[in-house]
């Protein structure tokens, strides 16, 4: 079993438990602010630190997937994940919230770190992207409707990322316990398209930034600034997670069939607009439109960005590298996004968030027009026998999922 023939089920599945705790950042955010004694801005910094440590995990992992083995790699992600935000879940002392969401935040992106490693040895990973993000908006849309309900407790969210990461360890059985051979040989190969995956991180960490300083602080404009409850709130966020299933569908339908640079720049560009929109909103249409308008659009703009970072190196070094450069803009939204309201007002931020996104869009579709896919080169296994033998053997031991690509 290879790279290109593992079932997408444990990629999905783990793809889902590692982008989880940014899908739910507001709510965590916004109960971390009202349940613990932090005000808004130590809540969103201890967001961002979540995040942060999620991109830490990415950049040191980003060449080592191989090494480790994607099987042992997940399972030690997946257990941190649960031990750390079961911890911050289960305790109000601040100090030890902050360990836990340190912890488990390593621990979600050690798994979405190998599942994009996964993906991008793929025939086609902008389809199994696509079923990874319906897999973590399902989910997120289906908690936002459900969390509001179960009480006030600032652990819900984080007891919610951590049952996932629990449901989703068994799935690692269905990885490989270690690469194949082929792929092995090629480890010591440099990184392929430099400047272009060097542009695509950049932009990729202030697309991020830009996007999830307004989703940290999301939650406090549906309630101060427009007046809605925290259930409302919720199902503006669910509805637009559920919009943001149909915009993967429609993606994943699509295809490569028109291109990337359409998606990404206008996509990119059309957000732009929402972000601004949702910002100033003072009521439930606006806001609720803004979201939904927004969530649609997001899930689908990052497919292709996910796709396009895969096509530069079919190992998945680029692809994680550029997601760890997503993830380290995601960890200083809530910050930023907590420090520009604070000084400007929320409309301003999303003005100013607006003008940002614009700019970011000329790098991110110069790299989509460029024609790069790199070829994947493919070594006989008859030329290695040793290797393949001990390769089959372990494959031999892990039953096939449901489904192949």
């Amino acid at each position: 079993m290879s790279a290109r023939t593992t079932p997408p089920w444990p990629l999905v599945a783990l793809f889902t438990a590692g982008y989880l705790a940014a899908y739910l950042l507001p709510t965590t955010v916004g109960r971390l602010d009202a349940g613990l004694p932090l005000s808004a801005t130590q809540a969103g910094a201890i967001g961002s630190a979540l995040l942060l440590s999620s991109a830490t995990a990415g950049f040191l992992l980003a060449s080592r997937v191989d090494r480790f083995g994607p099987r042992r790699l997940a399972r030690t992600g997946l257990l941190l994940a649960a031990a750390g935000y079961g911890t911050a879940a289960l305790t109000t002392t601040v100090p030890l919230v902050v360990a836990g969401a340190l912890v488990g935040g390593f621990g979600s992106g050690t798994a979405s770190t190998v599942a994009a490693a996964g993906i991008a040895g793929r025939r086609d990973p902008h389809r199994t992207t696509t079923l990874g993000l319906l897999g973590v908006s399902a989910l997120a849309g289906a908690l936002y409707l459900t969390i509001p309900h179960l009480g006030p407790a600032h652990g819900l969210p984080l007891a919610a990322i951590a049952g996932t990461a629990l449901l989703v360890l068994p799935t690692t059985g269905h990885l490989p316990a270690r690469t194949p051979a082929p792929q092995a040989l090629l480890t010591a190969t440099p990184l392929p398209h430099p400047r272009s995956g060097l542009l695509l991180a950049a932009a990729m960490l202030f697309w991020s930034l830009a996007q999830n300083s307004l989703w940290g602080v999301s939650g406090r404009i549906g309630v101060t600034q427009a007046g809605l409850t925290e259930v409302t709130v919720g199902a503006v966020f669910a509805a637009g997670l559920g919009a943001g299933l149909l915009g993967v569908i429609g993606a994943g339908a699509l295809g490569s069939r028109l291109g990337q640079a359409l998606p990404i720049g206008a996509g990119t560009a059309v957000i732009a607009g929402c972000i601004a929109l949702s910002a100033a909103a003072h009521d439930l249409p606006s806001f609720a439109t803004g979201e939904i308008a927004w969530n649609t659009l997001y899930p689908v703009v990052l497919s292709y960005v996910i796709g396009l970072a895969a096509s530069l190196d079919p190992r998945g070094r680029w692809a994680v590298l550029v997601g760890s450069a997503s993830s380290l803009g995601t960890a200083c939204g809530p910050l930023t996004g907590s420090l520009l309201s604070a000084w400007a007002g929320y409309p301003a931020m999303g003005t100013i968030l607006a003008l940002g996104l614009l700019l970011v869009t000329v790098p991110l579709t110069a790299v989509a027009l460029r024609p790069q896919r790199t070829q994947i080169v493919e070594i006989p296994l008859e030329a290695v026998p040793a290797q393949r033998t001990a390769y089959d053997t372990a494959a031999a031991s892990t039953a096939p999922g449901p489904g192949t690509i």
